[in-house]
């Protein structure tokens, strides 16, 4: 029997998605046991200030991605919005999950919607991309930073502290949450982020056994949607200090329809683009060059 070590983030959430990809591999592989092997990531220690003043990619995932490459652990679980578009040299993000829902969820303290929370309201996020989004929509909200695990945030506007939060809805829903969701933001309202919804298997690149599971187990039309939103991503060199955000849906016949967007810092300007295709890497280079045209490399670092 093979014995898998699992790298996973320590937070209840993370754990509660691992199990679940275990649970899935065990139906596969009823030869394999598994181990979990919990990592504290930077973006997991620094809670006291938002994520694009931390700086740098790969805040949760970069500690991962060096147990993987020194062999300590075989696989890991990611919540792919966390991934940053380039990977550590000889890793492979094997495995794609069926999407879980993709949109962002309001949660309110007194059962209000977005449109019916009051002048001024006070509403909790850390990110860029749904401030950005939030300003557009109702410039008249006071937009504060939250960080934390889930529990914590949810406490927080239940006891009032928030008019409202912003989560993603996926991680309430893997987590038995949803009753707590007000609102789901429609994605014509609230553009998710790159790969919200979705677990992404990364592994090393030789351990041809496990991209061979991991590849068959892989959702294939969530695989087209991931592939088409990453290269949006990784054609703007993006990063978590700049408002991006990029949404991809497939239909039957496999045509592809992804939504791009991208603010400046301040959240202050805002600018869509939208494209569809049947090559989902040549799709999301597309919608980047949309993008770029319409002047998001205004908004860019320079030298991306």
């Amino acid at each position: 029997m093979r014995q898998i070590r699992v790298a996973s983030r320590r937070s209840q959430l993370a754990m509660t998605q691992t199990n679940w990809v275990i649970a899935e591999l065990q139906k596969r592989r009823s030869d394999w046991s598994f181990e979990i092997v919990p990592i504290t990531t930077k973006g997991d220690k620094i809670l006291d200030v938002t994520l694009s003043k931390v700086g740098g990619k790969g805040l949760f995932v970069t500690e991962i991605e060096e147990v993987l490459t020194s062999e300590a652990a075989d696989i890991a679980v990611h919540s792919l919005k966390d991934v940053p578009f380039e990977l550590a040299a000889g890793l492979r993000l094997a495995g794609i999950s069926a999407r879980v829902d993709p949109r962002d969820a309001l949660i309110s303290h007194q059962g209000q919607t977005l449109v019916e929370l009051p002048q001024g309201a006070v509403v909790g996020t850390s990110s860029l991309r749904r401030m950005a989004q939030l300003k557009a929509k109702r410039p008249d909200l006071r937009i504060e930073p939250l960080r934390g695990n889930v529990d914590s945030r949810l406490r927080r506007v239940r006891e009032g502290e928030f008019d409202a939060i912003i989560l993603a809805a996926a991680g309430l829903i893997r987590m038995g949450w949803a009753a707590e969701i007000t609102e789901y933001l429609s994605p014509t309202c609230c553009i998710p982020a790159v790969g919200q919804g979705i677990l992404a298997i990364e592994c090393r690149e030789t351990d041809q056994e496990l991209v061979t599971e991991l590849e068959a187990w892989t959702h294939a039309p969530t695989r087209l949607q991931a592939t088409a939103e990453r290269a949006l991503l990784r054609t703007l060199q993006g990063s978590c200090q700049v408002p991006i955000a990029g949404y991809a849906e497939v239909d039957a016949d496999g045509c592809i329809t992804l939504t791009g967007m991208v603010a400046d810092a301040d959240a202050n300007h805002i600018l869509w683009h939208q494209a569809t295709g049947s090559e989902a890497e040549r799709l999301g280079q597309d919608v980047a060059a949309g993008l770029l045209a319409k002047g998001a490399d205004a908004f860019l670092p320079a030298g991306r």
